[in-house]
């Protein structure tokens, strides 16, 4: 049985180990938080430390948020790179840029074991489900090493590059998508509401039309939820996921001197969003920086 070190069980990490565990890998997982680690029994073992959850693995997954935590948990005290078997396999699902990816990449490399960049894409529910966006940047044959765990997750596994920072150059594109598609449908919602609308019927209607998306129909319900006087949505992707994301798109696009106008606008509104202590709530709470909470609509 292929055994399976999961790092990071947060809003993502969580659902992948359970999804792994379901379909007959043996999981061993490790948070910094205790809580999430005992909601690891659920979907495999807990482990008291990530050189815990890499000892005797076959691939090692990581799920955390940013380039600091993934070299923190591969690299930092008790990390997981000098507690991993010969020729395991590193995978990174994380979206911390192709820069730190390949850095990681490479120091893994040089210890002798595998290294697959493989973002994802889907949201939580999707990630328990095995029905992600996997997007993955590595050597064939590291490729080959991790594909039975990805395809565990995935219903939509492509390798776009043969380096490591390839998935994660087109997970960024990805981000910036998503992320300007949240901010358009916050200032739709918004929008609804300023003219006297009910945004729940604007949101309805015009999800089925030539101006839907998927964020519309996804996030534009948990924006309804912002105003309905009862507690605020679950939280599934943070603002400050975002915040981070398209910093990197910014990143990105400097780097390589391509403009992109309309994902700097989105990336003010989410750190707008911080700057008004919503971090760590749900990306939908960015329609309350455009139209308060608080604010009736105009009758």
């Amino acid at each position: 049985m292929t055994r399976v070190g999961v790092i990071g069980l947060g809003a993502m990490g969580l659902p992948m180990a359970r999804r792994l565990s379901d379909t007959g890998f043996q999981v061993v997982g490790f948070d910094p938080s205790g809580d999430r680690r005992a909601l690891a029994g659920s979907g495999g073992v807990p482990a008291v430390a990530t050189a815990a959850a890499a000892g005797d693995a076959d691939v090692l997954l990581l799920a955390v948020r940013d380039g600091a935590q993934a070299e923190q948990a591969l690299f930092g005290p008790d990390g997981a790179a000098q507690a991993l078997p010969a020729r395991a396999t590193v995978v990174l699902t994380s979206t911390i840029g192709s820069t730190s990816t390949g850095a990681l990449a490479e120091r893994i490399a040089t210890s002798g074991r595998r290294f697959v960049d493989a973002p994802v894409s889907g949201g939580p529910t999707r990630a328990g489900s095995g029905d992600l966006l996997v997007l993955v940047g590595g050597a064939p044959d590291d490729v080959r090493a991790a594909e039975p765990v990805l395809q565990a997750l995935a219903s939509t596994l492509t390798v776009v590059g043969s380096r490591p920072g390839d998935g994660q150059l087109v997970k960024v594109i990805n981000q910036l998508l998503a992320g300007v598609h949240i901010a358009a449908a916050a200032e739709a919602v918004a929008l609804a509401r300023g003219a006297g609308l009910d945004p729940a019927v604007v949101v309805d209607v015009l999800s089925a039309g030539a101006a839907g998306s998927f964020m519309l129909r996804d996030r534009g319900p948990r924006m309804l939820e912002q105003y309905g006087g009862s507690a605020a949505p679950e939280v599934r992707s943070r603002v400050d996921i975002f915040v981070k994301d398209m910093a990197l798109v910014a990143e990105l696009a400097r780097d390589r001197h391509v403009p992109v106008p309309l994902a700097a606008a989105a990336q003010q509104l989410y750190l707008l969003a911080e700057a008004a202590g919503l971090g760590a709530e749900d990306d939908s709470s960015v329609v309350t920086v455009l139209s308060p909470a608080d604010r009736s609509a105009p009758s």
